[in-house]
């Protein structure tokens, strides 16, 4: 491979990426309310979501039902023909589909396009072609056509291909709002591996719980040297009641020892971050770390529901334990 034609590889790689990129963002501005009512009946469907296509087609159904699943859904994946052979048992009548045909007019999706409309089971078509015999058929048909295939000879489903999976992906995300699913449904379905501890991870797990130093709001700036040293940096402030009314840092320490000669003798209510961002019992320790990165902080106390202090929490330890 010479220069050149390292070039023009590069060229063309680039040409592929732009289509699909085009066929996307164009499918977006025909979202509309097709869209809503297809979401609609996915969600009232009383059992599964089946899906279906042919070929390349398939192996796109294939991603959108694992995804479906994954985010709350529960949907299998039907071949067709596969389907008039036996499988066809496994559809129900509190059942919905999604068929998938570029064309619409795929014949091996007819007879189960006959059977379900038969069954008074809802399809919803992503199709090229909404007027095609499958999207006349449809409860719901979505555009997901395209211009023209990245393949150069515009055969092999390419463009057409990235179109449909993004819808999928639109269907199931706005689906699993719908739906009212949270991080903590998501962490039921993945109990394995990283993803599953980092969605189940309670800020209690990993939080410091003894022996941790605090300090009450008369206290002064020397009373913090030694306990900003074994906290690595920040000390939370309480009033009576163990509530969190302040945080002081190592930056702020230092700060005011540039300014001023007397800071030893100098009160923490002075010198101490009034609002601090915190983290509560219960939260995930994914969502303290997301608070830590945005704002710029190392730690966060935890509090229970009345405010009152239980731990700290430091970004160290929760990458430690997988938490990122």
């Amino acid at each position: 491979m010479n220069a050149g034609d390292r070039g023009d590889f590069l060229k063309e790689a680039k040409r592929v990426l732009q289509a699909e990129a085009r066929a996307v963002a164009e499918l977006a501005d025909r979202v509309g309310e097709s869209f809503i009512r297809a979401v609609e009946v996915l969600a009232g469907a009383q059992g599964r979501i089946i899906v279906s296509g042919i070929g390349k087609s398939g192996i796109i159904g294939r991603k959108i039902a694992a995804t479906l699943t994954s985010t709350g859904s529960p949907a299998t994946f039907l071949h067709p023909v596969e389907g008039l052979h036996g499988d066809l048992g496994l559809v129900g009548r509190q059942d919905v589909a999604i068929l998938i045909s570029k064309s619409g007019d795929t014949a091996e999706l007819a007879g189960l396009i006959d059977y379900l409309v038969r069954m008074g089971v809802p399809i919803l078509a992503l199709t090229g072609v909404p007027a095609s015999p499958l999207g006349r058929a449809a409860t719901v048909a979505l555009d997901c056509s395209v211009q023209e295939e990245a393949c150069p000879l515009d055969l092999a489903p390419t463009t057409s291909t990235t179109a449909t999976l993004a819808m999928g992906d639109a269907l199931a995300v706005v689906l699993l709002q719908r739906k009212g699913f949270q991080a903590e449904d998501f962490a039921r379905l993945h109990p394995g591996g990283a993803l599953g501890r980092k969605l189940s991870l309670k800020v209690e797990e990993v939080m410091q719980q003894e022996e941790y130093p605090w300090l009450g709001a008369d206290a002064l700036m020397r009373d913090c040297i030694v306990p900003l040293a074994e906290m690595r940096g920040t000390v939370p402030i309480v009033d009576s009641g163990q509530k969190v009314v302040g945080v002081v840092t190592a930056g702020d320490l230092t700060r005011l020892m540039e300014r001023d000669p007397s800071f030893l003798d100098v009160p923490v209510e002075r010198v101490m971050t009034r609002t601090p961002k915190l983290a509560r019992v219960g939260e995930l320790a994914s969502a303290a770390v997301h608070r830590m990165e945005t704002h710029g902080i190392m730690a966060l106390p935890v509090v229970d529901e009345e405010e009152r202090l239980k731990g700290i929490v430091h970004l160290h330890d929760l990458m430690r334990s997988g938490a990122v």
